[in-house]
């Protein structure tokens, strides 16, 4: 790394630091800052997406933007679930618009989560994430290499925050990890949006088996690069 490098990642850092602590400031300081924030969290505890969708809708033509930095809160916030943001989106804006919106969040968010880490490093990682969480990715990452983002967008049972994150901190290019991360998040994101625009009521136990098939979907892939692997190792 060249000084002017050195320099230059310095600064960053120092913005990055300076600009958390000032939304930390906020939280503490500010009333209503601080209770904005605690209804979104437990807005995400239901696990009721209409929750949502009645907050995102109450901000009428602000509506879309809204939802894109509630993303890209969740993103950072890791774990809050994405899903009930994607159900949300479909549900409100239909499900091509809300897929996109939803796709194009998620690749906000994870591009934050890269920086985040790649400028701040591991310290700080573990205290946004979890050391134990990100040990595993770790081991995923050694175990899948290059592959490894876009087989863990795949898998639904996978954090895909801490994923962001993890990848931060390893030698991967931005321009890899947001190519790798927007083919793995599609299919996820066009199925749930789909889901989510026509889900009422009724349609949750529809929705769970649907998430269980496309779990099990995601794991025949895995598996598949597994017992690949093996058979390369075993032939070479």
């Amino acid at each position: 790394m060249t000084e002017t490098t050195k320099k230059k990642h310095a600064w960053s850092r120092w913005i990055l630091v300076g600009l958390i602590l000032l939304l930390v400031l906020l939280y503490f300081l500010v009333p209503a800052v601080n209770q904005q924030v605690n209804t979104i969290v437990k807005m995400f505890a239901t696990g009721d997406f209409t929750v949502i969708r009645q907050f995102v809708a109450s901000y009428g033509a602000y509506a879309v933007l809204v939802s894109f930095l509630l993303m890209i809160f969740q993103s950072v916030a890791a774990p809050l679930p994405a899903f009930l943001i994607t159900f949300a989106n479909a549900n409100l804006f239909g499900w091509w618009q809300g897929a996109l919106l939803s796709w194009t969040s998620a690749m906000a968010g994870a591009a934050v989560c890269f920086g985040i880490a790649h400028v701040l490093g591991r310290d700080a990682v573990e205290k946004l994430t979890s050391k134990s969480g990100l040990a595993q990715i770790d081991n995923f990452f050694d175990k899948y290499g290059q592959q490894s983002i876009l087989i863990a967008r795949l898998l639904p049972f996978i954090s895909f925050d801490i994923v962001s994150y993890a990848a931060g901190l390893t030698a991967m290019s931005f321009g890899s990890f947001l190519i790798a991360t927007g083919l793995g998040q599609l299919p996820a994101t066009i199925i749930y949006s789909y889901v989510g625009g026509m889900l009422t009521g009724g349609a949750k136990l529809f929705v769970t088996a649907l998430l269980i098939l496309f779990a099990l979907s995601a794991l025949i892939v895995l598996f598949r690069k597994i017992y690949t692997d093996r058979q390369q190792k075993t032939n070479s």
